[in-house]
């Protein structure tokens, strides 16, 4: 029986590089060529997505939830993107163009790529802090303003799935969501001290951009 190498890392990362929302990024998709194998194995692993490598040249990338596959989601584009150095990766959901700046890999996509997620905006970032997990049903961003003015909010994600994530620590899709409806640049911080920029662009562009570091490797076999 082969063996395959999954990558696991740390997306949208603090400044001191803490926290981030964990990422397995399967390099080779040859070793899980079909989708019920794909979707067993990001189940086993229990991370909020899975990211399998189809094409590396091409970044052509498939994602999994422990339940569900996805045609976009923020933080694994952005992790893959960061891992093998890609200039553009590609979702099923379209051609996500990548750029570094510094400790930095932003991409850019669209809010309409995003899957649904219900925005809940609370009074104040305490109020966030005090929620507690929702029972399964819709995939809530509970949002406050931490500073209205710098563009700073405090955000939790909550999927709703009943599939064993009841907290998401960093969540990409639902930031591009929140930048879209608020119209500008946002500096979010979420789950336990994640860290998510946002930037609107022209032509319903926006930029989500974070830190990544590698955990570690493990293998399975395949």
């Amino acid at each position: 029986m082969n063996t395959t190498d999954i990558d696991v890392l740390r997306v949208f990362c603090a400044g001191d590089g803490r926290h981030g929302n964990a990422l397995g990024v399967v390099r080779d998709g040859r070793a899980y060529p079909d989708e019920a194998g794909r979707q067993a194995l990001a189940k086993e692993l229990g991370f909020s997505e899975t990211v399998f490598v189809d094409d590396p040249e091409r970044g052509v990338v498939d994602i999994y939830t422990p339940g569900v596959r996805l045609p976009f989601a923020g933080y694994p584009l952005v992790g893959a993107a960061w891992l093998l150095d890609l200039e553009v990766v590609c979702p099923p959901a379209g051609e996500v163009w990548v750029r570094g700046d510094g400790e930095f890999t932003w991409i850019e996509a669209r809010a309409e790529w995003a899957p649904p997620r219900t925005l809940r905006q609370y009074g104040s970032a305490a109020e966030v802090d005090a929620l507690t997990v929702p029972e399964p049903g819709e995939w809530i961003y509970a949002w406050a303003w931490e500073e209205e003015a710098a563009g700073r909010i405090r955000a939790r994600g909550f999927p709703g799935r009943g599939d064993g994530i009841d907290e998401d620590e960093a969540t990409g899709a639902a930031a591009l969501l929140l930048t879209a409806e608020l119209g500008r640049a946002l500096n979010i911080t979420q789950g336990r001290g994640s860290q998510l920029l946002t930037a609107p662009g022209p032509d319903g562009i926006i930029e989500l951009g974070g830190r990544c570091r590698l955990e570690r490797t493990i293998t399975r076999q395949a």
